[in-house]
């Protein structure tokens, strides 16, 4: 889901630069210029389509992460599926907005607690910009640490941390309080600090840009945990041409060639590759009218097509989780 985020944090810092030498892939013993990849779902816990799709994907295809979104109603049931299945990499996708029109939720801390990140209905902020203008870093990370106090109260320990429309990417403030919960708790956060070629070509970044993320992503690495080199976040913006069939082998098609063509792309080092696996049901439509791609994310995960190009190409799937045994081995 393409944001104001980044736009408003690069508006707000300085730039220092500093050169990066090796990837990140090859700092925790992956082969010199391998493309190592993450397949990463997106919005576990959001509404049940979201978890059956993941789970068909996990069970079935070929992408092999997700993240839960707390305060959502369907944790519960993602929850159970995943103590069900042992060595499932699920982390949390820390989530500070509530975007739909009405299907929403609430902070977990309570609107008493963090006034700043509600709005009129008391649930969180629709966008990006009204939680930056409204919340103050205490706020947010005082809603962070309970959304993480959740999910081990359930018996689930995250493998990662990752940002929900990347608000924790939206100011200095909020980044450095993402930052500190994942070192303090040594939790992997998702990062993209490497060569950062998808990130500066989908958000524009200048030299000095990708040179600030690459300076900070160092700071994370000297703090034991794994740095990505770089994220791919385009899929949430491929929407369906007007004159595509809507039927499960055209949206399979389109969407695999999508990914193919943009990896194909990809240099060496480790990349997370974000996605929305959902299977809608009759009334997903109540609730957004993105079921069509999110449904596409999903066939293209399930393609035997495209889990062949990976193999034809080279590509080594990891996970959270292995990224962070290896860092603990990693000088």
């Amino acid at each position: 889901m393409k944001t104001f985020a980044f736009f408003l944090f690069l508006s707000l810092i300085y730039f220092p630069v500093n050169a990066q030498d090796t990837t990140y892939a090859q700092r925790l013993g992956f082969p010199k210029n391998a493309r190592v990849i993450i397949l990463h779902m997106d919005d576990a816990g959001m509404s049940l389509s979201s978890d059956r799709g993941i789970e068909k994907v996990f069970e079935k295809g070929v992408a092999n992460s997700t993240s839960v979104m707390m305060p959502c109603p369907w944790v519960p049931q993602i929850v159970r599926y995943i103590e069900a299945h042992q060595g499932i990499d699920a982390g949390l996708h820390l989530t500070l907005t509530s975007e739909w029109k009405d299907y929403r939720w609430v902070p977990l801390a309570g609107a008493a607690t963090v006034p700043g990140l509600t709005d009129s209905t008391g649930s969180m902020w629709t966008d990006v910009p009204d939680v930056v203008k409204h919340a103050s870093a205490e706020e947010v990370d005082k809603e962070i640490r309970a959304q993480l106090a959740r999910a081990l109260r359930m018996g689930f320990k995250p493998t990662h941390l990752d940002s929900h429309m990347g608000t924790l990417f939206a100011s200095p403030a909020f980044l450095q309080k993402y930052i500190q919960l994942g070192i303090e708790k040594q939790i992997p956060v998702m990062f993209p600090g490497g060569n950062d070629t998808y990130i500066a070509d989908e958000m524009r970044f200048t030299k000095q840009q990708v040179a600030y993320f690459q300076n900070l992503g160092k700071t994370i690495w000297d703090g034991g945990l794994p740095v990505l080199d770089d994220l791919h976040n385009y899929s949430y913006d491929w929407n369906p041409p007007a004159n595509l069939a809507k039927d499960d082998a055209a949206l399979t098609k389109w969407r695999v060639n999508l990914y193919e063509k943009t990896m194909s792309k990809l240099k060496p080092g480790v990349t997370m590759v974000i996605m929305h696996c959902t299977d809608p049901s009759s009334i997903f439509p109540e609730i957004t009218d993105s079921g069509d791609k999110r449904k596409a994310d999903m066939l293209a995960m399930l393609d035997p097509g495209f889990k062949k190009f990976l193999k034809d190409n080279g590509f080594i799937l990891t996970t959270w989780r292995e990224l962070m045994e290896r860092r603990r081995q990693a000088k």
